[in-house]
């Protein structure tokens, strides 16, 4: 029977950040992956890092938010356009390492991934891949988890970051508990021979009958988010034909071999009932406790503060009070960014007439009053949080370049 005082199941970006915020602070751990690891993981996905990510991950291994930076790239143009229109544009200043971190940099999260799992090596972080946790057995000194290969392991703890079908979740459990809104979204990534510095959302685009577009650059390529229609269909839209098809309207000319991804997503509001188990000794953290709308970059970035505060708990001197203050404020963080995401997900998808109205008549009155430009800007990724503190707090250096997926 293997024996470590601490697992982290799943070795995605959160579970290594977590990985890496117990060694920070001295604790032995072990990581779980019921993947290969030579997994081929698609897409661009969660391919925004805000600034307060950077310095935590920093915080938690020397070099990490740097060489995320290096590899990342920093869009410092956002554009916002309404039936073709440009009714909000704002170029910020190149960063140029003045500050600590620049506000947020765009890379792919295979790339993220590499990054940290490089430093969890350095930080003498051992990961078990094709280790699927099959049960887990919590009691009052600790948990007995096993994997299909009949593997033991006994920890003092348990960290779930096994995503949004977590084994741990359900084994220990804890419900989880949301909505998943109508309608989808297509997802297409293009490679691109040189970064495009500029992120722009397109409300109701005249080439595609009105819906909304947003394209999103990243280190090597950009993302194309396309809101479909209530009658859309996922075969008809969402397939190598027809995104083909479509595609050049949004973008210009674009060679097939470029296309390297497409997918469909839907929006989930989802929020685990509790953030840790009856017995104190397994915790959730990331897409294991919670779902949210990816406008905003809530996804990723409210899951490496889970791992930071996850670690901080189980580090603690008094880890029983620890635990449940982290389970407390890291589900109050989730259901303040579950509001805002909904707030945003409302006006990207409105109910009735007015909202609607709303939208035209600030469309309307932008070149005349700024400010009705940049709500429009502003509305369809909500209140801008750091996630960072356990709650939902404004702040300004947030607003540099923002308004992103994932």
């Amino acid at each position: 029977m293997g024996e470590t005082p601490v697992l982290v199941v799943g070795a995605g970006p959160v579970g290594l950040a977590t990985a890496l915020a117990l060694r920070a602070r001295d604790v032995p751990v072990v990581v779980l992956e019921a993947e290969s690891h030579d997994r081929i993981r698609p897409g661009s996905r969660a391919l925004y890092v805000h600034r307060d990510s950077l310095k935590l991950l920093e915080s938690m291994r020397g070099g990490v938010g740097k060489r995320l930076v290096a590899r990342g790239i920093l869009w410092n143009v956002r554009r916002t356009l309404f039936r073709g229109r440009e009714v909000y544009a704002r170029t910020y200043p190149p960063y140029q390492g003045k500050e600590d971190m620049p506000p947020f940099t765009s890379l792919r999260q295979t790339d993220t991934e590499r990054i940290l799992l490089d430093a969890c090596a350095q930080s003498g972080v051992a990961v078990h891949w094709d280790s699927e946790v099959t049960s887990i057995a919590p009691d009052a000194t600790g948990v007995t988890v096993t994997t299909a290969s009949g593997a033991s392991w006994r920890a003092s703890h348990v960290v779930a970051a096994d995503g949004a079908r977590s084994t741990v979740r359900k084994k220990a459990g804890i419900g989880l508990h949301g909505s998943t809104a109508d309608g989808f979204h297509v997802v297409v990534d293009i490679s691109d021979e040189g970064p495009r510095l500029e992120r722009v959302f397109h409300y109701r685009h005249p080439a595609m009958n009105g819906r909304h577009v947003l394209t999103v650059p990243y280190t090597g390529g950009f993302q194309v988010d396309l809101q479909c229609a209530a009658d859309d269909k996922p075969d008809e839209i969402a397939s190598p034909e027809a995104v083909r098809a479509w595609l050049p309207g949004v973008i210009g000319a674009v060679q097939e071999d470029r296309i390297t991804w497409i997918s469909v997503y839907r929006f989930r509001q989802l929020i685990a009932d509790s953030f840790v188990d009856a017995t104190g000794r397994v915790l959730l953290v990331g897409e294991a406790a919670h779902l949210f709308p990816p406008f905003g970059a809530r996804g990723m970035n409210s899951g490496f503060a889970d791992a930071d505060a996850a670690a901080t708990a189980v580090a603690s001197a008094n880890r029983d009070r620890a635990i449940a203050e982290f389970a407390t404020r890291r589900r109050a963080a989730a259901l303040s960014n579950s509001a805002a995401a909904g707030a945003a997900l409302k006006h990207m998808r409105p109910s009735g007439g007015v909202a609607r109205a709303r939208q035209l008549t600030a469309a309307r009155l932008a070149p005349l009053v700024p400010r009705f430009g940049a709500w429009l800007e502003r509305a369809p990724y909500g209140q801008v949080s750091t996630m960072v503190n356990g709650y939902q707090r404004a702040s300004s250096e947030s607003r540099s370049p923002c308004g992103c997926r994932h």
